[in-house]
């Protein structure tokens, strides 16, 4: 406790009182948002060492902020990664489906089809620009705001529309809560609800790769309030002594579902600041920049590739939208935050980047905002064949059994059997026009 002991009661009087500091975000609801205090360099200034440097080369990146594209819309510096217009109309093509597919299950949502979604509106380049960064087969831990990587990995959108219905097409059946994903084709390994535990099984993954002699390396998400959690500690102190090769990425979006990012910290000092203390390279990068995000993330593989140690990489950015459809960002945060952010929308900057090279235009882009908003629709309207929330268009209960155990236990064989027989029971003459399927 921290009282003192009895007899020493009267102990301490002529020193100075110790306070507690509680962390207060600049802006409330109402307040007028200024983001002088931030500092902002220009695009191209920050220098670029080798991807097998020593870690503590990489300390002013870990305390700067690397960006490529500047005012003018045009790519600067070295960590330019030179990308072809091919690939930067692909990234592009690649943002668009991510923001149609977000509006239309925001919508699905609302209209009471599922019961949860997150949308990722401002921060689609820390998903997508980084998953193009990394090899189809490296494994991907994600959060629960990276749906633009199984996008950009060509997952069919048929099978994520099907698991957020939670619905008979739902490949896992009904147990995962909607938006949290698994694909083992496409190397991303199933969301998990509770913070942070992806950190240490990305970790854990890289190792085993390694003692295996693989070439394939590991890249997990995180957001910054998360990496209070002991989970993310765990998981920096196992990469940096086992030299994993995994790239722990930081997506600091300035909120967690309702208190900012002083809360984990973001006061003291940057989040990509931590993992100096850990001996692990350590970069903070524009998240609203998608060539600097590109680049920092194959920067990061390259050295992950090449056995020269794992990254820990901030991504700045800004969580535009709610936390998810359970929250109201009003309550916590001026509403100016969002317009007022100094650092733009990646998908703007990058159409601008592009029409500044030659490459694209405004009514491409008004085109490539219309076919993906059409896939989705058309996608969606596919999707719900399957069923949507409540309307008993579900996984057979017996398959709440499958798929846990090698051999099913013996008590496990028994109440499904139970289940079973309940139901047919129950609904001798076949199920009501509304209810489940046995």
């Amino acid at each position: 406790m921290a009282d003192r002991p009895e007899a020493e009661a009267g102990a301490g009087h002529n020193k100075p009182a110790l306070s507690l500091h509680v962390p207060e975000p600049n802006f409330r609801p109402g307040d007028t948002v200024d983001y002088s205090h931030l500092k902002i360099p220009d695009a191209g200034q920050q220098m670029r060492p080798d991807e097998a440097c020593d870690a503590m080369e990489t300390a002013p990146l870990a305390h700067d902020l690397i960006r490529v594209l500047g005012d003018d819309d045009q790519a600067h510096g070295p960590w330019d990664p030179k990308l072809s217009p091919d690939t930067l109309r692909e990234m592009m093509r690649h943002f668009a489906l991510v923001r149609a597919f977000d509006e239309r299950m925001f919508r699905g949502q609302r209209q009471g089809k599922t019961s949860f979604y997150m949308k990722c509106t401002g921060e689609e380049a820390t998903s997508v620009a980084t998953a193009m960064a990394l090899a189809s087969d490296d494994m991907v831990f994600p959060s629960y705001r990276q749906q633009g990587v199984l996008i950009a990995r060509d997952y069919p959108l048929i099978e994520m529309i099907n698991q957020i219905y939670s619905n008979k097409g739902d490949k896992l059946k009904g147990r995962q809560l909607p938006i949290m994903y698994s694909s083992r084709e496409k190397s991303f390994f199933s969301i998990s609800g509770n913070l942070a535990t992806q950190t240490p099984q990305a970790v854990g993954w890289a190792m085993a790769s390694a003692i295996k002699g693989d070439s394939r390396i590991a890249a997990t998400w995180v957001g910054e309030g998360s990496t209070a959690e002991g989970d993310f500690h765990s998981a920096c102190t196992f990469a940096t002594v086992y030299n994993a090769p995994v790239i722990l990425n930081v997506i600091n979006n300035q909120w967690a579902i309702s208190s900012f990012s002083g809360f984990a910290g973001g006061e003291r000092t940057t989040f990509a600041a931590r993992g100096l203390g850990y001996g692990l390279a350590s970069l903070r990068v524009d998240g609203n920049d998608p060539l600097a995000c590109y680049a920092a993330e194959k920067w990061a593989a390259d050295r992950a590739r090449s056995n020269a140690g794992p990254t820990l990489i901030e991504f700045f950015t800004y969580r535009a939208e709610g936390h998810s459809t359970s929250d109201d960002p009003s309550g916590y945060r001026s509403a100016q935050e969002r317009e007022e952010w100094p650092l733009g929308d990646p998908i703007n900057r990058l159409k601008k980047h592009l029409i500044a090279i030659g490459e694209w235009d405004e009514e491409r882009q008004e085109a490539l905002d219309a076919e993906c908003v059409d896939l989705v629709k058309k996608t969606t309207k596919e999707a719900e064949k399957n069923g949507i929330l409540g309307h008993g268009l579900h996984h057979p209960f017996r398959t709440m059994f499958e798929d846990v155990f090698e051999e099913l236990p013996w008590h496990l064989k028994e109440q499904a059997e139970q289940a079973i027989h309940e139901r047919e029971t129950k609904f001798p003459e076949g199920l009501p026009a509304k209810g489940g399927q046995g």
